[in-house]
């Protein structure tokens, strides 16, 4: 059956609610930031909007442990207190909003893997540095990690890639497929040195029998589009032989010049040509699927351009 063309992204009062408050810079008016740009820069108009659903259990426990989604429960019942050292607070409803960008991720993969859809964008998602049993940086739990372990269980993929360009090291996700050879991870990041997680070193190449499917290009802080276009033409090397059966792309908005924590200085314009190549790259496979994550981004301005530069692309690709 050939893929439906159609773009299909999300707009949920679910996954808009994971954020923190108007103190943090994960906040509760991103998901509407978003939506907004897309709406009056007219790309809404060539997407299908959908709904997602909460994960459950069964697929939350694909990638975490259970004892740690029974202790994110029991923090966020009272309210209090932080999931982490201190980064992630355990809000009262956090773990619902959380369970929720992790469902909508999941329909969103399902629908590209029915041929429903090419490609998909949630932009409340990409929470990759949560591990298997912990919280951090912000995530509760990761999506990422999900959708690809419940690509191997669900549909059998063996040859799965993971591509994040968000300023921080998708370190959740790294390192907890760093030494598994089914899962290609490619890693544009600002410097380590420089930013929380501080790994993702150009060292990082995977471990044991996965030495060679793990890619980390870090820059240095004020690294502009130029910059970003040299580190990519190696993730598209990468990319060419993993020949992944899936694509899910990590497109944080961090990256972005003028965020309030990092240091990076790209356009938008580096957003939509990642998502135009990886298209390419899908098609030319010929499955066509990318399955687009927002991540990162506390600009509100920054990542309304930046997500919406990737559905355009998305949508021109389709």
């Amino acid at each position: 059956m050939a893929a439906d063309p159609r773009v299909v992204v999300y707009k949920d009062r679910q996954i808009a609610a994971y954020g923190f408050g108007d103190w943090h810079p994960f906040g509760l008016d991103r998901h509407e930031a978003f939506h907004e740009y897309l709406r009056t820069s007219g790309v809404a108009d060539d997407v299908e909007l959908a709904t997602g659903r909460p994960a459950t259990d069964a697929e939350l426990c694909a990638f975490h442990s259970a004892e740690y989604v029974a202790l994110v429960r029991e923090r966020c019942r009272d309210g209090h207190g932080f999931l982490d050292a201190g980064d992630t607070p355990a809000l009262a409803g956090i773990d619902v909003a959380a369970t929720a960008v992790v469902g909508t991720a999941v329909a969103a993969m399902d629908r590209i893997m029915s041929a429903e859809a090419r490609r998909a964008f949630v932009p409340i998602a990409g929470l990759h540095h949560a591990g298997r049993s912990h919280a951090a940086g912000f995530c509760v739990f990761n999506d990422c990690g999900v959708v690809i372990e419940m690509l191997r269980a669900r549909y059998g993929l063996t040859r799965i890639a993971y591509v994040d360009i968000d300023a921080h090291h998708g370190d959740g996700v790294f390192y907890a497929f760093e030494d598994d050879p089914g899962v290609w991870c490619a890693d544009i990041h600002e410097d380590g040195g420089f930013l929380y997680p501080g790994t993702g070193g150009c060292d990082e190449t995977g471990r044991g029998a996965a030495v060679g499917t793990k890619l980390n290009l870090p820059l240095d802080p004020g690294a502009e589009d130029a910059d970003f276009f040299n580190a990519w033409a190696r993730v598209e090397q990468f990319l060419a032989a993993a020949r992944p059966e899936f694509i899910v792309f990590q497109c944080g908005a961090d990256s972005v010049a003028g965020d309030p924590i990092t240091h990076l200085a790209l356009s938008p314009a580096a957003h939509g040509h990642a998502a135009e190549r990886l298209c390419a790259i899908a098609d030319e496979i010929g499955h066509g699927r990318v399955l687009g994550v927002g991540g990162g981004g506390y600009d509100r301005g920054n990542l309304a351009q930046a997500w919406t530069a990737v559905v355009r692309s998305f949508v021109a690709a389709a």
